[in-house]
């Protein structure tokens, strides 16, 4: 180990923008990028695995988390809390790694204030009719929690001037091959100012 720690990089989209899709692409092509793994106190989905895809734990536990300051950030919606822990990304930068965050928004903002060197990507939609167009065509929840969605995500999209970096989601491959140059020169420490956000 040279003593160099590992970089964490932050990756925010809008429900519906590709988000998940493009992370797990990255993760296939850098098998050395380490998948930041959240807590969460929503149930279990079907397909979801413990511990892989989330630490599925009680409200309870969740909040006895935050009392002891366990979490570089943690927010609760839609009903449910969310968060991101630690120690978790302590150990893995500290062994030299990078670590990968799939996150929504306002919780990559917090892992900023947290760890100042951390970089951020903003997942951006063409446009935010095609965004809604695609939340609509998902038909995974209700009117009302689809409102919210989109609602939120009006919020989140104000927000992206606050990140280092952003690709636009118009292509889903064109987006992924972006995503994917823009991993590997942060990992080496390449300057990136192509596509800065500001």
């Amino acid at each position: 180990m040279s003593g160099k720690l590992g970089e964490i990089i932050a990756v925010s989209a809008p429900s519906g923008t590709g988000k998940t899709t493009i992370v797990r692409s990255i993760l296939n092509e850098f098998p050395e990028l380490v998948f930041s793994v959240s807590a969460t106190t929503r149930k279990k989905r079907e397909n979801e695995i413990d511990g892989v895809h989330y630490y599925f734990i009680s409200e309870e536990e969740f909040k006895k988390k935050i009392e002891q300051n366990e979490f570089a950030e943690w927010e609760k919606f839609y009903g449910y809390y969310y968060g991101t822990l630690k120690k978790f990304i302590d150990d893995t930068i500290h062994e030299g790694k990078s670590v990968i965050l799939e996150i929504d928004v306002k919780g990559a903002l917090a892992i900023k204030k947290s760890y100042p060197n951390a970089v951020l990507i903003y997942i951006l939609p063409p446009s935010f009719e095609e965004l809604v167009k695609r939340l609509k065509n998902r038909m995974t929840e209700s009117a009302l929690d689809l409102n919210k969605r989109i609602e939120r995500a009006k919020m989140e999209l104000s927000l992206k001037d606050k990140f280092n970096y952003f690709i636009i989601n118009k292509d889903l491959n064109t987006a992924i091959n972006e995503a994917k140059i823009l991993i590997s020169k942060i990992i080496k420490g390449v300057n990136t100012d192509g596509n800065k956000s500001d």
